[in-house]
């Protein structure tokens, strides 16, 4: 079969690999979605094998991209039992592989291992930028019927890293919410928190995602570019600031900002990697009881329950994706992705 790998300074190559075989442990899926997240924009751009070793692997050979898997169970290794995956059935990939033993592993929590991540698929081990692929069944997440596979991509990684904030932060119905980034995983947060019933208030730079935001049910929409994102949410609540906000854009800016937007006991989640911030610790945190909360994408059990909320609620997820791709336009599709002034894209053709 043909897959994509990332051959680094934002080069693409199609190498060709066997099929895979499930060992004893492992399931082999036909992928049916696989999307496109940010985070592949590093190691797109990145030399070769840099990333990779900046994540602690020393010897990183090229793997086939892709960490938001989705597709239907084609091959049992031996020993998978039919509790755990069965021919046929339709599955979303927790992306990551631990010891599998760990109290993290054990609770769905692969990527928080003790001993550290084996595999994070598509980044060091194989993903889904081909045909099929294999990881262990423990991996698995059921996709509901109701949902399609480009949605149990989605949830595979952007849709279920906002989904994690959000409970994290428990949010609630009678919340206001600000969040900081409205590319797929911040519009994701605005149109999960829209659906647990809270007022949202959704922060970017550019106009045009300001306006797919209001799309995807936001009340209030801020630039920070014109306005003073801080001083705007407090206006839009009395004075007092959000209950939660959310960080999705990894600006050091930002990243102050949402801190500085809530109110006395108020939460504020980062969920955009890299980079730094700066805070003036006692007027900003200490002296309101504000609570600073770090969240990293989400465990196999949050995958589930962000899945059922999605197909119970009838979020329409498919709405994140403005573009659809087989898989031998992968060239021309990151090279549209890495300008970043589009929407989500996701391969749905893997002949």
């Amino acid at each position: 079969m043909k897959g994509v790998v990332f051959a680094g300074n934002r080069q693409l190559a199609f190498q060709d690999f066997g099929d895979p075989t499930p060992g004893p442990d492992e399931v082999v899926l036909e992928i049916k979605a696989s999307g496109m997240c940010g985070s592949d924009l590093k190691f797109y751009r990145a030399a070769p094998g840099q990333a990779a070793r900046e994540l602690g692997f020393k010897n990183p050979t090229p793997v086939i991209a892709g960490h938001e898997p989705c597709g239907v169970v084609v091959a049992l290794g031996k020993n998978v039992q039919a509790g755990q995956a069965y021919i046929g059935q339709r599955v979303m990939v927790h992306h990551y592989k631990g010891c599998g033993f760990c109290p993290h592993c054990a609770t769905g929590w692969m990527q928080l291992c003790v001993d550290g991540v084996d595999k994070v698929y598509g980044l060091t081990g194989h993903g889904a930028h081909a045909r099929y692929m294999k990881c262990p069944a423990t991996t698995l997440v059921e996709l509901p019927e109701e949902l399609s596979f480009e949605t149990g991509a989605a949830i595979a990684c952007g849709t279920g890293t906002a989904w994690g904030a959000l409970k994290r932060l428990d949010l609630a119905g009678e919340h206001t919410i600000a969040i900081f980034g409205q590319g797929p995983v911040g519009l994701s947060a605005t149109q999960l928190a829209k659906a647990m019933g809270a007022q949202v208030i959704a922060l970017d730079v550019s106009p045009a995602r300001l306006e797919r935001a209001k799309a995807f049910g936001a009340d209030h929409v801020i630039n920070p570019a014109e306005d003073d994102a801080v001083q705007a949410i407090k206006t839009l609540t009395r004075g007092l600031g959000a209950h939660a906000s959310l960080d999705a854009s990894s600006s050091p800016q930002a990243r102050s900002q949402a801190v500085q937007c809530v109110r006395t006991w108020g939460k504020a989640c980062l969920v955009g990697e890299g980079g730094d911030m700066t805070l003036n610790v006692s007027p900003d945190l200490l002296r309101r009881q504000v609570t600073l909360i770090g969240s990293w994408t989400f465990s196999t059990h949050g995958q589930a329950d962000c899945a059922r909320f999605v197909a119970d609620r009838k979020v329409d997820v498919d709405q994140l994706f403005t573009h659809r791709w087989s898989l031998n336009e992968a060239e021309q599709a990151y090279q549209i992705f890495d300008q970043q002034n589009e929407g989500k894209g996701v391969f749905v053709g893997f002949d």
